[in-house]
């Protein structure tokens, strides 16, 4: 049985430097319009004033309790008497509204280097956690160049390690040695290559990626065609191979995705994650901050590549992509759920491309989740004649809707240059929406 004291020192010590604050800024400052005075302001005046909590984060919301009410500050920031807030209950953060305020008039500096650096270095101490004052001094903001594969006469962009892109791609490449059109869409046949498609990706995942400045990964080899065409080799078309058990693996996550294309068609592909639901659980006194436990991530094995290091990026689940076409842009898009994530890329870009759907559509048919050895977990609205089909080539499968939250949730923009119209799609399992103006 774990003591209190206990658990808070694991769960601090999983968090890493937030970086999302830095980077935000930096791009803005790089590419954006606003004064951050000006990207706070509705923030602030939800803070401070309030929203109605929607109907699926209050069931995402319900099922963290139990990790918020292990802290009091957690507890009195994000539960409502003790509870998680009801659907259409008005939720208030006003420690949060104050934060926001004061990061636009004293600038980031005090969040890296000031009033909330000290804050949070503070409480990390008293909770056994390894945070320090020049982590946060020493943070910088990286920018990296998109890795990209072609499916298809597609050029599908993902981001490159530390982040899980590389296996999105892997995967496409894998599965573009087949005629997936000809097989039809959740036939047994398909969904059995994508499975073993992803088993072989997430191998080579769980090996290889890691914070590119402490490892030579070969991004190059992995990505090639001829490494896809040897690994397609391993693929038994009428038997399920069993999937090591991953060293990196996690239940619901706490992830945000949106995506944006502006008049000047201008397009951003952007996702947000604390990694679990409400990350570490930990929420630093009178700030509103909810700690994130990104460093879940390392491995504990002084040999593998994403072993723990100072100074070093953990391997991160959290993946915005694209696609071009003939070098202009086509479409931006992303899908949530921790390892979900470049399996959903994956099913929404055959989807799109080799069953030929429609936007919404791509992003609402019924999907499938690899979760580890022989486990798959298919969707509501796969027919039993699939699933009896697949437990016959040896997988173990579960059925069940998407409330229990196993199929992660997509947004998505096409831009159709024929028109120079946009069409966007929100994931139907989530409280997203596509808008217009």
């Amino acid at each position: 049985m774990w003591c209190k004291v206990c658990l808070t020192a694991v769960l601090a010590l999983s968090v890493t430097v937030p970086g999302a604050l830095h980077g935000w800024t930096s791009a803005a400052e790089r590419y954006g319009t606003l004064s951050l005075g000006e990207l706070f302001e509705d923030a602030i005046h939800y803070a401070e004033h309030g929203f109605p909590v929607t109907e699926v984060i209050a069931g995402e919301w319900k099922e963290a309790e139990k990790i918020l009410l292990s802290h009091e500050s957690s507890s009195k920031t994000y539960l409502i008497d003790g509870k998680a807030p009801q659907p259409g209950q008005i939720f208030i953060n006003r420690d949060l509204a104050r934060i926001y305020k004061k990061i636009v008039k004293d600038g980031i500096q005090t969040f890296y280097e000031g009033e909330i650096c000290h804050a949070i270095v503070n409480y990390s101490d008293r909770n056994h956690g390894l945070l320090s004052y020049q982590d946060f001094k020493d943070h910088r903001t990286t920018w990296a160049e998109p890795i990209s594969t072609d499916y298809r006469g597609y050029t599908i962009y993902e981001l490159p390690p530390n982040g899980q892109g590389l296996t999105a791609l892997e995967i496409l490449n894998i599965l573009e040695g087949y005629d997936i059109s000809r097989l039809g869409q959740n036939s047994s046949e398909y969904i059995h290559l994508l499975l073993e498609a992803k088993k072989i990706a997430f191998s080579d995942r769980d090996h290889f990626i890691t914070d590119p400045d402490f490892e030579k990964i070969p991004v190059a080899k992995l990505l090639s065609k001829d490494y896809a065409k040897e690994l397609r080799k391993k693929i038994e078309i009428k038997k399920a191979k069993r999937h090591p058990l991953p060293s990196l693996s996690i239940g619901n996550g706490d992830t945000v995705y949106v995506t944006t294309v502006d008049k000047d068609r201008n397009a951003v592909s952007f996702i947000s994650s604390i990694y679990l639901a409400f990350g570490s659980g930990m929420v630093v006194d009178g700030t509103g901050i909810v700690l994130q436990n990104r460093g879940k991530s390392f491995s504990l094995n002084p040999k593998h590549f994403n072993r723990l290091e100072p100074h070093k990026r953990p391997m991160h689940t959290i993946i915005p992509g694209m696609v071009f076409k003939e070098g202009e842009f086509l479409i931006s898009f992303g899908v949530m759920g921790g390892d979900m994530q470049p399996q959903g890329h994956v099913q929404l870009l055959v989807n799109l491309i080799d069953f030929k759907m429609n936007l919404q559509e791509a992003v609402d048919v019924p999907r499938v989740r690899h979760l580890q050895g022989l486990d798959v977990y298919l969707e509501e609205g796969i027919p039993q004649g699939v699933a009896t089909a697949l437990h016959e080539k040896g997988h173990h499968v579960i059925q069940g809707n998407s409330t229990t939250n196993q199929l992660g949730g997509g947004q998505a923009i096409y831009l159709d240059h024929t028109q120079s119209v946009l069409l966007g799609a929100s994931d139907r399992r989530k409280d997203g929406c596509a808008l217009g103006y």
